[in-house]
């Protein structure tokens, strides 16, 4: 008697030709709608699943892996996994994984974006053209801040807050960073970046981006008082995590004058967005697209789909997902 095949549950409808590969060993079952799964939804995708891979959209919990058996893997399709019960996932001897260094230089080249666009009032200016409003020039209209030879602050120096100081060469930037621990002195002189108390950095930095991972320690580690550290003209640009930066107090800062502007990729309670910074007209607000590149995206999906095929015991690191995280 033949074995069953063992079934691979996909809750997002991802690239079908590089979600391919799995489908010569393992009946893929994909959902055909894009949208966040409710609990009862992604409970029963895998309940009958021996692998799955998810997006941040879904979030992986006690209750959802409760009666998933046969469940040997969650790949993640991001760098960030603050979805995904580690604990529990651990508790019930499940691995995850998670998509790394694939989406690097795209999130920082977005990152860049987000700058240049809050620095130069680029979606603020677009709106007031569009609007109908441009029926003569005027000497001080939208006027901007300069990003060259600006300090920039980074929050976070993992791969992709090194990758943003590679780029703020080409603008005769200061780069001044924070991290827990400090990069290798080669690294470091290679980003040509120094690090700082955290209070020096959101005093210093006429730009902030903020790119640390998102756990309890960072949850709001922007709040009120950190943002009040900011020099008034600052801007502050996170592509971290919602929840990493207070957006309430975000949205008072920026109503009281207190900052330049902001520009923000993530959310606290995506999809829904603070009415504050919705009325904000001084922010570039854009719906976590940092990594939406076609070829990252690409990337992301076949770097899940071999952690999967890895944990059930297929390709060239058969037994040994390259992407483990959670220990």
């Amino acid at each position: 008697m033949t074995a069953a095949r063992p079934r691979v549950y996909v809750a997002q409808p991802l690239f079908a030709e590089v979600l391919a590969p799995l489908a010569a060993h393992a009946e893929l079952a994909v959902e055909p709608v894009e949208g966040r799964r409710d609990a009862a939804a992604l409970a029963a995708g895998l309940r009958e699943a021996d692998a799955a891979i998810v997006t941040i959209a879904e979030r992986v919990d006690a209750a959802a892996i409760a009666g998933a058996a046969r469940l040997r893997i969650v790949a993640n399709v991001g760098v960030g996994y603050d979805n995904l019960d580690l604990a529990a996932l651990r508790a019930a001897g499940i691995a995850a994984s998670n998509t790394p260094d694939v989406l690097t230089d795209t999130v920082a080249d977005f990152a860049f974006a987000l700058l240049l666009g809050a620095a130069r009032r680029v979606t603020e200016a677009e709106r007031w053209l569009r609007d109908g409003q441009w029926q003569r020039w005027s000497f001080d209209r939208l006027l901007g801040r300069d990003v060259h030879g600006a300090t920039l602050g980074i929050l976070g120096m993992g791969r992709i807050g090194q990758a943003i100081a590679e780029r703020a060469r080409g603008f005769r930037m200061t780069v001044l960073y924070h991290n827990r621990r400090a990069l290798p002195p080669a690294l470091e002189q290679a980003c040509d970046a120094r690090r700082v108390e955290q209070d020096e950095l959101l005093s210093r930095a006429d730009f902030l981006i903020v790119a640390v991972p998102y756990t309890p320690a960072t949850h709001h580690l922007i709040d009120a008082a950190a943002l009040a550290r900011m020099k008034p003209d600052a801007f502050l640009i996170n592509i971290a995590r919602g929840g990493v930066v207070d957006d309430a107090a975000l949205a008072a800062a920026l109503a009281a004058g207190r900052l330049g502007g902001a520009a923000l990729d993530v959310f606290e309670g995506e999809p829904a967005v603070d009415p504050g910074l919705l009325a904000a007209g001084h922010v570039v607000l854009t719906p976590h697209i940092a990594s939406a590149s076609r070829d990252t995206r690409r990337a992301m999906v076949a770097m899940a789909v071999a952690n999967v095929l890895a944990a059930l015991g297929h390709g060239p690191q058969a037994g040994r997902p390259p992407n483990l995280v959670g220990g």
